[in-house]
């Protein structure tokens, strides 16, 4: 395939999403059964996201010029990835980048969000019987030429032994954050409940920390934050819930909720489900320095930093833990051909 079959392969798979495909609100409704943390609605909300920010005709046609991307790849590459699983098609952006660079994909799933992306390969090869070819699935990633793993701190370090002598990008856990000053709109405070409570607050990009003044009013903030107090009629996030309210209750800590999610100062950066951290800053400037060399930190939301409601709107070229991935694939391709 030239790149042009693929640009158009990936646009129509675009379409094929946002579609009302039997086969295709099948396949949503099996990853909702293998996975009740993939509600329909957070599905949707992923899809969405990934058609009107990727599958687009226009963009990817941006990033092939951006990274000249080559017509007909001559150095093909292996690229095993290790998804991660945390939000519904959260290793997409991977696939597309290896699939529009013109290299193989060899791919080991998360057993928590193996159904979408396997309908998705199926869905390419139906189109195109010449993708059978380019991407495949394997329970053990071997004979590969490059890596993309993704995974928690600990499981890092062995992705970083046994990949060592291979290239590689291995992403870690991160969590992001939000700086307010007080003067947030109304609508920005709607917009950062999202931004905490999208996915359940599982993904990297959901705020998990806030940094405020002294005295500020959480008020307008709880109140917002009960637009998703649907998320209690879920077993797995109440349960989390009463959980986490039991262990401050238990502590003795002070802490704030609104029957669907739970406030507490806890200098963490990191917090369980149905839990909010909160810390106060004396300087709005010298926290948001320090939060952009702390490599934990995956977005700042905020004035002046990430805007409201946009933390899991990244685009195409908003690279996870700010390693470009596109670059990685040019350069494999490049080394090849010295």
């Amino acid at each position: 395939m030239n790149v042009e079959q693929r640009i158009d392969l990936l646009v129509r798979l675009g379409k094929y999403m946002q579609s009302d495909a039997p086969a295709w609100q099948q396949a949503k409704h099996m990853a909702y059964l293998h996975n009740k943390w993939f509600i329909p609605e957070f599905i949707d909300t992923a899809v969405d996201n990934i058609v009107k920010a990727f599958l687009q005709k226009d963009i990817l046609e941006d990033l092939v010029q951006q990274y000249d991307v080559k017509d007909m790849a001559t150095h093909i590459k292996t690229v095993g990835i290790v998804m991660a699983g945390n939000l519904p098609l959260v290793g997409f952006h991977d696939f597309i980048c290896v699939f529009i660079s013109g290299n193989k994909l060899m791919m080991k799933l998360s057993s928590k969000d193996e159904v979408l992306l396997r309908h998705v390969a199926d869905q390419l090869i139906e189109w195109n019987s010449e993708v059978a070819s380019v991407i495949t699935f394997a329970e053990m990633l071997k004979n590969c030429d490059a890596y993309i793993a993704t995974g928690s701190n600990n499981t890092s370090r062995y992705f970083d032994y046994y990949f060592a002598r291979y290239p590689h990008i291995i992403r870690k856990n991160r969590t992001s954050v939000a700086v307010l000053d007080g003067t947030e709109t109304e609508e920005e405070i709607a917009l950062l409940a999202n931004d905490i409570q999208l996915y359940f607050g599982l993904g990297c990009r959901n705020v998990t920390k806030l940094f405020v003044p002294e005295g500020y009013n959480f008020v307008p903030l709880l109140e917002a934050l009960k637009a998703y107090e649907y998320l209690m009629d879920y077993n797995k996030y109440k349960n989390n819930f009463d959980y986490q309210l039991a262990l401050l209750i238990m502590g003795n800590k002070y802490y704030m909720n609104n029957d669907s999610i739970i406030l507490t100062e806890n200098a963490n950066l990191f917090a369980p489900v149905a839990q909010l951290n909160y810390s106060y800053y004396n300087s709005k400037e010298e926290t948001i320095d320090v939060l952009k060399n702390n490599t934990d930190v995956q977005c700042i939301v905020g004035h002046g930093c990430t805007p409201f409601g946009q933390a899991q709107q990244p685009c195409i070229t908003s690279y996870a833990d700010g390693v470009d991935t596109m670059a990685f694939l040019m350069e494999l391709n490049a080394d090849a051909e010295l």
